[in-house]
């Protein structure tokens, strides 16, 4: 557990969860009440227009979507130049160290892979259906509780919606979304913009 050194009124900090280049992310709880929380915050003190608004995108998205497949996201509020992102706590790690850990270090038998894509699955049809673009689904935006496998997908910092997203090709030079797991169309080398598809790649990539 890293050394915790940040104060934040009305929480109590336990644990830095996700230390990153842009963002930090605490586990803690809420003074007013005992909640478990998790907390994410800009590393930058002086935030830029476009990190701000990016925190305010995670927070509306999640917040309208309303499924027990996406992070639950329980306030945006003001913190130093910035916004801390408060969400639920549901004992989740992300995919990727789920299975780099020493106790799961192993290829997933058929049935648990299957019980994982499938949960996956039908994130994927939440975001359909509500015409979300999440544009960075990979094993580290995605949470799993190690005990009962639930399954939740974080981070829309970058997801848009549809008929936004397709009326608009997206420059070379600009590069959203994670090198490994990017669809062609995404990095702007392509006459194509994007779609529902981008994420159906990203998930393909993702069982690969």
């Amino acid at each position: 557990m890293a050394n915790i050194k940040v104060s934040i009124p009305g929480y109590q900090v336990s644990e830095q969860l996700y230390n990153g280049s842009r963002t930090v992310v605490y586990r803690g709880y809420r003074e007013t009440d005992s909640l478990r929380v998790v907390i994410k915050l800009l590393k930058n003190p002086y935030p830029s227009f476009s990190e701000l608004l990016s925190f305010r995108n995670q927070y509306t998205i999640a917040k309208n979507l309303n499924s027990p497949l996406i992070i639950q996201t329980y306030s945006l509020e003001p913190y130093q130049n910035g916004y801390m992102l408060v969400m639920e706590d549901f004992g989740g790690i992300s995919l990727k160290d789920y299975f780099a850990s020493d106790q799961t270090r192993y290829i997933a038998s058929s049935e648990e892979f299957l019980q994982i894509a499938i949960a996956l699955c039908n994130t994927l049809d939440v975001l359909y259906r509500s015409r979300i673009i999440h544009k960075d689904i990979k094993p580290s935006n995605i949470l799993i509780n190690p005990l009962t496998k639930q399954v939740k997908l974080i981070d829309f910092s970058i997801a848009s919606l549809l008929p936004r997203e397709t009326q608009t090709l997206i420059s070379p030079n600009v590069l959203e979304g994670t090198l490994a797991y990017i669809s062609p169309e995404q990095t702007g080398r392509m006459n194509r913009g994007i779609d529902y598809r981008t994420d159906f790649y990203y998930f393909g990539v993702t069982f690969y």
